[in-house]
């Protein structure tokens, strides 16, 4: 299953680091990463796959969400089907 992590906030270390963690830890490969940062504004959207995870998709999401929240950033996750369908033109 392929699912879309995407972070928005204030750029500062550890972002990445903290997200790649949680990942490895639950033995999720990622397999893209897009990231920008303007003056000070971190956006960064990953494709991950989840086939072999230990962990649930509901459950990553709220791991990332209070994680996130913990350092002042918009965590998202979201099936690759729902982000798609949520984001055609």
């Amino acid at each position: 299953m392929k699912t879309v992590i995407t972070i928005v906030g204030q750029d500062r270390v550890g972002i990445i680091a903290m997200v790649s963690n949680i990942l490895a830890e639950n033995n999720i490969n990622i397999l893209n990463i897009n990231q920008n940062i303007l003056e000070g504004f971190f956006n960064m959207v990953m494709l991950v796959d989840m086939s072999q995870s230990i962990i649930s998709l509901k459950d990553l999401g709220q791991l990332l969400r209070d994680k996130g929240t913990a350092m002042g950033l918009e965590i998202k996750v979201q099936h690759e089907d729902i982000f798609r369908v949520m984001h055609r033109i």
